[in-house]
């Protein structure tokens, strides 16, 4: 019952919003001709139900035909995203016109705006494929002589799934092998919800990447929306060790991972770090798929967190949204007391495959004495 609320409800507001966007655009442009009126309505009407139409299919099929509509939809819907502010935007400027008593030529400011918005549409489509490559120097406290100028990769958040799948995942195991870390972190949200899809052929390119001290993986939201087993078996498969809230130690380095669902429940997090036993005479970094909660592990004399998840907002104007809500974590290196984050911007996209005001990125970390 829960899951067709939430669809009647997501529904509900694209359809009003494909309405104030057929209205605005009828509006500004003068259109009264019916046949012209009713092509609109058509059209936008199709756009407005597609993403949940294709979305239902996705859970189900994984043919050509299915992927390539389910991308055509979440593609429409960030163009349609850019379209929504330009026509806020148009109505914004005619209300200041005629507040002003100015005289303007409303389908030339329409057709400006909607052409900027197609414009950004198309730059946030190459922007994220064009993968970029972030070096960070991490110091830290008591940094074994073994680890000095070493490398770590982390990733996170690549959604491979009907958008972005084997090929995608074969582009980025070439970049990071082409930097030769000395150790790998895959940060959570590998998957995007693609159960009908073949796991293993997705993750395989990742299986690739050679190393010194291997692969490590720690669940995201998206492996963990329901039964994590069928993605945690594909990571396995790919030879990739999975942390299920537990710590390894390297030559004097503590790595600890604790998964999303168990690091969602404050007091639940907080036991996990203290059944680990965490030696805080020796550096640590703790693999955490989300940037919450930072005063457990700062608490727990953890020296460093990596994060993902937020994808520093990934469109327009929502990168506000995530430095509210994640108090300013949300992107780069920053310290929280004692306690060293860092929160990439991810490296794939969910939802539409566009990036605006942010970038993907692959992340080097260089270990350095504090």
């Amino acid at each position: 019952m829960r899951f067709f609320l939430f669809l009647g409800t997501v529904q509900s507001i694209l359809f009003l919003g494909h309405w104030f966007l057929y209205k605005t655009l009828i509006s500004f442009w003068g259109i009264t001709h019916p046949a012209k009126l009713w092509a609109f309505r058509a059209a936008l009407g199709a756009l407005s139900i597609s993403l949940i139409g294709s979305s239902l299919l996705s859970f189900r099929y994984s043919t050509l035909p299915v992927r390539y509509l389910y991308t055509a939809s979440v593609s429409w819907l960030g163009i349609f995203y850019l379209l929504f502010l330009g026509s806020c935007l148009a109505w914004i400027t005619c209300g200041v016109m005629k507040f002003f008593t100015l005289s303007f030529d409303r389908k030339f400011v329409m057709t400006i705006l909607i052409l900027f918005s197609l414009i950004m549409s198309l730059y946030g489509l190459w922007n994220a494929t064009t993968i970029r490559i972030q070096t960070v120097t991490l110091p830290l406290p008591n940094l074994p002589e073994a680890w000095k100028d070493k490398t770590a990769v982390w990733i996170s958040d690549l959604h491979l799934g009907h958008v972005r799948n084997n090929q995608f995942a074969q582009e980025i195991a070439s970049k990071i092998q082409n930097l030769k870390p000395d150790i790998v972190f895959i940060g959570g949200d590998l998957f995007d919800g693609g159960e009908a899809m073949d796991l293993n052929h997705m993750v395989k390119p990742l299986s690739q990447i050679s190393s010194t001290y291997g692969s490590y993986f720690v669940t995201g939201n998206h492996e963990e929306f329901y039964d994590n087993t069928p993605y945690l078996r594909a990571v396995r498969h790919a030879g990739i060790k999975v942390l299920d809230n537990e710590k390894v130690d390297f030559d004097g380095l503590q790595i600890i991972g604790v998964g999303f669902r168990a690091s969602r429940n404050q007091e639940q997090f907080r036991e996990i770090l203290k059944r680990l036993k965490i030696e805080r005479d020796k550096p640590s970094i703790l693999l955490k798929h989300s940037p919450y909660d930072l005063e457990i592990p700062r608490d727990e004399g953890i020296s460093a967190q990596i994060s993902g998840h937020t994808h520093r907002g990934q469109v327009l104007l929502f990168r506000f949204i995530t430095s509210w809500i994640y108090k300013g974590y949300d992107y780069g290196l920053k310290k929280f007391g004692d306690l060293y984050v860092y929160t990439s911007s991810g490296v794939g996209t969910w939802g539409p495959p566009m990036r605006i005001d942010t970038e993907p990125e692959i992340v080097v970390i260089r270990f350095n004495r504090e």
